[in-house]
């Protein structure tokens, strides 16, 4: 059952399970697994790990198949690193975009257990002419049936990536996610982790991988999971890949009532693409300008950083509470919306408004779903 220090997981599709994490009750650098967001396009598959196969084709020199038992046998390592959505953030778009409405808890940090796809495409030998790696998982399905931008029959959910990113230290295939076994929501027995991707190239359930000589213009490549890029001047289709600049305020939550002249922690967490967090910003609107937040926990690679203000209000009335990050590529959070990305990448600054009073009084726990 749900308690203040844990509430209960916010649905947001049943089926198949969407679900969110209340990102309010943030307190951990780790979301617990039965705490941790799910994003699927099919019904979870019911893999049975002795009968699952991993099979390795296309452009290499020996095809290969591999059980888990093999595959947990070879040199392990781990990545704790962050995956959000594409769509997190979409319920702020103005006006409303299709799709699930994600407000901000479609993010979660995690610790995963695996092996580098690297040393998996190094035994079947990847050839020259390679462009890029096409994963493919066992969930499929018909998308958007009888609509324009319906898929063409049941399609399995596959993404590509580039080889150079295939062959990175931060990307892993993960059998286990926080020192367990993945569940079957999260992709048992053997999902991608790609650090510093949005969660569309996190493709869960692989059962195939096929290395490939040209661009892959699968669905969820091309007609989905996409933004328009202008640097040709007409704007053209790019597929999503990096995640974007973001911080957001856990608590307070928006509509708190604080008490004037009591000292308030402002907490959040804050990540990016494949550069690290360097700064986080606060604004109280109090007229005093952005000021410089803590940042909790050590530095890691492809993970987020935990950060928090003390602010003490000083007089009683109505706050607009803002948070941006500032990553190391010299990226800053962006004040407003962006045109060019679909219903994608709301990393755009969201204000929390709060209302300082008098006296101290005495509420309970407020979460927004």
């Amino acid at each position: 059952m749900p308690i203040p220090q844990q509430p209960s997981l916010i649905v947001r599709q049943k089926s198949p399970p969407n679900i969110e994490f209340p990102f309010a009750s943030l307190s951990d650098w780790l979301i617990p697994t039965e705490q941790f967001f799910v994003r699927n396009h099919f019904p979870s598959p019911n893999l049975d790990a002795r009968d699952w196969r991993l099979r390795v084709g296309g452009a290499v020199e020996r095809p290969i198949e591999l059980d888990l038992d093999s595959i947990k046998a070879m040199r392990s390592t781990t990545l704790t690193a962050v995956v959000e959505c594409a769509g997190n953030g979409r319920v702020y778009y103005e006006p409303p975009r299709e799709g699930l409405q994600w407000q901000n808890g479609a993010v979660g940090n995690a610790a995963w257990t695996g092996v580098l796809l690297r040393e998996i495409l190094e035994m079947a030998g990847v050839k020259r002419t390679a462009c890029e790696v096409l994963l493919a998982g066992a969930d499929s399905g018909i998308v958007d049936s009888n609509k324009k931008t319906a898929s063409p029959g049941p399609i399995a959910f596959a993404r590509s990536l580039p080889l150079e990113k295939a062959i990175a230290d931060s990307t892993i295939l993960a059998h286990s996610m926080n020192d367990e076994p993945l569940t079957r929501d999260h992709g048992y027995p053997l999902r991608a982790v790609v650090g510093g991707w949005f969660g569309m190239a996190w493709v869960k359930w692989i059962t195939d991988i096929t290395v490939v000589e040209q661009p892959f213009l699968g669905y969820w490549q091309a007609r989905d999971y996409f933004r328009w890029e202008r640097s040709l001047g007409e704007p053209t289709l790019v597929p999503l890949a990096e995640m974007e600049v973001k911080a957001q305020i856990a608590r307070p939550v928006q509509g708190a009532h604080l008490s004037v002249g009591q000292p308030y922690r402002i907490f959040g967490a804050a990540w990016s693409g494949e550069a690290p967090i360097r700064q986080v910003q606060v604004c109280t609107g109090d007229g005093r300008g952005w000021r410089e937040a803590r940042l909790l926990e050590t530095e890691r690679p492809f993970a987020w950083r935990l950060w928090e203000y003390m602010w003490t209000p000083e007089e009683v009335g109505r706050y607009t509470l803002q948070c941006r990050a500032i990553d190391g590529a010299g990226r800053v959070q962006p004040d407003l919306q962006r045109s060019d990305c679909e219903s994608y990448a709301a990393n755009w600054i969201i204000p929390v408004e709060v209302t300082v009073v008098p006296e101290p009084q005495t509420y309970e726990e407020e979460f927004v779903i």
